[in-house]
């Protein structure tokens, strides 16, 4: 498939990480390919890496001190073939063009995997909402979406949250929604439960990353009682992930922000992860204040001069990436499996530079990557979509079950394809070619377009 990535590197040289993504889902597709001639003559490989549709505009707002600041916004809407594109919008002053095509072309295979009938997109703005009051978020969110809600609906784009992007930036960004077109509709998935949200939304992607470690763990006649965890990141995917993993009598010893990481031997309790998620989504601190608060714990800072990162070279069973792409480096990599880690279940997007995986994939590790593991988010999402066209609301339990069966299908779907097309047990190209043959079967039927 190498010369598809040229035509990618050639058209867009700079888009790195979509580079990559696409890199390792044509690899993993080659024996689809070869055993299904029609694909290649149907130019199936051509147009996924295409985006359907690609939005940027301006954002104009006003700071508190009457400033004019102008941010630039995203929508990458990349293909629909399932139902109306699906994806999460980032606030973050990495994002630009390239991140989100990389994310949103992601996003179509993991969505396939969920067997909710959505497509794949991916948007938002290089806007930082840290330091930001709540007027200045609310007036940014509201200049946002008067460009947005032309190209978004509930049959034709679906936007939910993702960093940057919580429960704050979703109810302003409906707000104005709402305005705009004078309908209440289920444009927006990550709402208030007072408004159309669901239960378990928030808790989604982490619980969901636990449950498929636990299906990964459970083929080897295991379970994640007593092992000790190391998880990334310390907003919303790494809060719940820990949450889950406590409840499931596991130990989670790290939490990590762009500042630094914490390690805390003793472990985790829930009384120790309430503080967390006050400091975190309530008072938006630094994870350094939690080794002030509990003095077993160490803080270590970010070195950047440092060539791997030292959170992911402590004594564990399991690891749980759950902060953003390409954290974890070959050396990373080859110090999880130095320090004992059987499996690496991942709550972030490509948290895992190939290299990386590629020492997984050879260490024989349980490894589930992004688009398999951390589906429960965009699942719960769907379910979201589905309650608000019923214009009903389901229980906490009711709508938990269904994210451990939707995992526990994604687990199985991406076993048996990886068994099928010759690597057994390699959930990377298991869940790569699930998803694949899913979009492409749909786009063949729905013909040219």
């Amino acid at each position: 498939m190498s010369d598809i990535l040229d035509v990618v590197k050639n058209r867009d040289p700079q888009e790195n990480e979509f580079h990559q993504a696409v890199s390792e889902v044509m690899e993993s597709v080659k024996p689809v390919l070869e055993q299904n001639p029609i694909y290649r003559q149907s130019k199936i490989p051509q147009r996924l890496v295409e985006a359907e549709r690609i939005i940027i505009f301006r954002v104009p707002w006003m700071d508190d001190q009457g400033e004019i600041q102008v941010n630039r916004g995203f929508r990458v809407e990349m293909n629909s073939a399932l139902g109306p594109y699906k994806g999460g919008l980032r606030f973050h002053p990495s994002v630009n063009l390239g991140i989100l095509k990389f994310l949103a072309f992601e996003q179509v295979f993991k969505n396939a995997l969920t067997t909710l009938p959505m497509g794949g997109g991916k948007g938002g703005s290089d806007f930082d909402p840290k330091g930001k009051s709540d007027n200045e978020v609310m007036r940014f969110c509201h200049g946002f979406m008067s460009e947005l809600f032309r190209h978004i609906g509930p049959d034709t784009d679906v936007p939910a949250g993702d960093i940057g992007v919580g429960a704050r930036e979703i109810g302003y960004l409906f707000g104005m929604y709402k305005k705009l077109r004078n309908e209440f509709t289920g444009v927006l998935t990550g709402k208030g439960l007072n408004w159309g949200g669901s239960l378990i939304r928030p808790e989604a992607t982490g619980y969901g990353s636990v449950y498929f470690a636990a299906e990964m763990i459970a083929t080897r006649d295991d379970d994640l009682k007593g092992k000790t965890c190391l998880v990334s990141g310390a907003g919303n995917v790494a809060q719940f992930t820990t949450e889950k993993l406590i409840e499931l009598g596991a130990k989670v010893v790290t939490l990590s922000d762009s500042s630094g990481y914490i390690y805390d031997e003793s472990g985790i309790d829930p009384k120790k992860l309430e503080f967390v998620k006050m400091l975190k989504n309530v008072r938006r601190g630094r994870i350094k204040e939690y080794a002030d608060k509990y003095s077993e714990a160490v803080h270590t800072p970010v070195d950047p001069a440092l060539d791997h990162n030292p959170l992911w070279d402590h004594k564990a069973a399991c690891a749980f990436p759950s902060a953003t792409q390409n954290e974890i480096n070959a050396k990373d990599a080859q110090n999880l499996v130095n320090n004992g880690v059987v499996l690496v279940s991942e709550g972030a997007n490509m948290p895992t530079e190939p290299d990386g995986v590629d020492i997984f994939l050879q260490e024989k590790l349980l490894y589930g990557p992004g688009k398999a593991a951390n589906a429960g988010g965009v699942s719960v999402s769907g379910l979201e979509m589905t309650q608000n066209s019923m214009r009903l609301g389901w229980t906490r339990e009711e709508v938990d079950n269904r994210l451990k069966m939707i995992m526990k299908s994604i687990h199985q779907t991406s076993l048996e394809a990886a068994e099928q097309y010759g690597t057994p047990g390699n959930y990377v190209n298991g869940a790569n070619i699930a998803g694949f043959v899913k979009v492409v079967d749909a786009m063949l039927d729905q013909g040219l377009v």
